[in-house]
């Protein structure tokens, strides 16, 4: 089960900056790689960079040197990020099996009649809480192929209708989250069909990473809108590990040693990471049990093996945070001080800023706060990875329900 109620935890990483230890590569997450990917997602109709917010007013409330927050909710009209992972790693797949050069990828490449015919005689499966399984049927949709969607129980009614509105034959099971990914693959084995899971175990990464190389799109723009200003903070939310990891093995290849300071951020139900490091034994470790948690996205209890090996090596630290943190987030950017943009952000899109929020003005971490050196040079990047994609539940949770 997760962590006892009413519990925020960390857990300082040893290893995070220890030079001469046989770390997890990193190389598959190069800028050179990353500028692949965006080039591809460039030849998307209607893409555009996502805006980074920065919430100025706040930093100074907080004591901080400067607030920036990614802000995923403008991502293609679908309200996530998710859609950057699962496009190129659909493209990628299909241009596999039909021979087609991987080496520039353009979507036009797969709108003509007869790469369409192909498509439409493939089906994609996958597993999700939402926002995954909606980008995977959106991707399939756009590209002509039959798409299948399984999702836990407790799952929202209004994300499987998004789900379905993308032409996704798409179910809610008897089960949890890592249940539903166990479906999808052993449907996908057994049917032929292709599995597009943003998890996997280690004879089952190939697909995995290229969804976790279609985030480096985000990465690129939001440092290249940072300018000249390098983070010395960022706070990354954390489910299977995929986005984490990504972002992770991105920074370490753009910056080495001097990259930003780490954290993984879990929901306590589901901090399947934070177990797993604070085991100290290398081995990635699941939470089991009923995940109950309004972060969504966040509730899930088996690691990827290649996000744990990656987090594992470099993340500086491992956080697992109570509902209440993620509610304090989506409210205070959902109601800005006078002069910061609203960021319209879902329950687990949020949870970083509500984090912050709380190591600056609670007790709650009060020991963490001066060990990371939050104060007015302080300069944090956080990602806002979905909008309201459950409408409801956002307006019980900031209207106070």
């Amino acid at each position: 089960m997760g962590l006892s109620p009413q519990k925020n935890v960390c857990f300082h990483n040893p290893i995070a900056r220890q030079k001469g230890l046989n770390k997890a590569a990193a190389n598959h997450f190069s800028t050179e790689i990353a500028a692949k990917v965006r080039k591809f997602h460039r030849t998307i109709p209607d893409y555009q960079p996502t805006p980074l917010a920065r919430l100025e007013n706040l930093a100074a409330y907080l004591g901080i040197g400067g607030i920036w927050v990614k802000d995923e909710s403008y991502r293609f009209g679908l309200n996530a990020f998710k859609v950057l992972g699962a496009s190129y790693a659909l493209t990628s797949a299909l241009a596999e099996k039909f021979g087609l050069s991987r080496g520039n990828l353009s979507f036009s490449d797969f709108q003509s009649p007869e790469i369409r015919r192909r498509s439409g005689e493939i089906t994609c499966v996958t597993a999700t809480d939402g926002n995954h399984g909606r980008a995977v049927a959106w991707s399939a949709q756009q590209l002509g192929c039959r798409s299948v969607v399984y999702m836990p129980r407790r799952s929202s009614p209004f994300r499987l209708e998004n789900i379905r509105k993308c032409g996704a034959e798409a179910s809610v099971i008897d089960g949890t989250y890592d249940d539903a990914v166990r479906l999808a693959a052993e449907h996908a084995k057994k049917n032929g069909w292709l599995l597009v899971q943003d998890t996997a175990q280690a004879d089952d990464e190939n697909m995995t990473t290229r969804i976790m190389q279609g985030y480096l799109t985000m990465f690129e723009e939001a440092f290249e809108q940072l300018g000249n200003v390098l983070p010395t903070h960022i706070f990354v939310q954390c489910g299977v590990g995929s986005f984490p990891a990504s972002f992770q093995a991105y920074l370490v290849e753009r910056f080495g040693e001097r990259r930003p300071f780490f954290a993984v951020v879990e929901s306590a139900e589901a901090a399947c990471f934070y177990k797993s490091a604070t085991a100290r034994d290398g081995n990635p470790h699941k939470v089991s049990g009923d995940i109950d948690t309004i972060m969504a996205g966040l509730a899930c209890g088996e690691p990827s093996a290649p996000a744990w090996e990656t987090l594992r090596d470099f993340s500086d630290m491992f956080i697992a945070c109570q509902d209440d943190v993620a509610m304090t987030g989506m409210r205070v950017m959902g109601n800005p001080m006078e002069g910061d943009q609203r960021i319209i952000s879902g329950e687990s899109g949020a949870v970083t800023l509500g984090l912050l929020y709380h190591l600056m003005k609670t007790s709650d971490f009060s020991s963490v706060k001066e060990s990371l050196r939050l104060d007015h040079e302080a300069r944090v990047l956080l990602v806002s990875t979905e909008g309201d994609t459950d409408s409801d539940m956002y307006r019980e949770i900031v209207w106070g329900a």
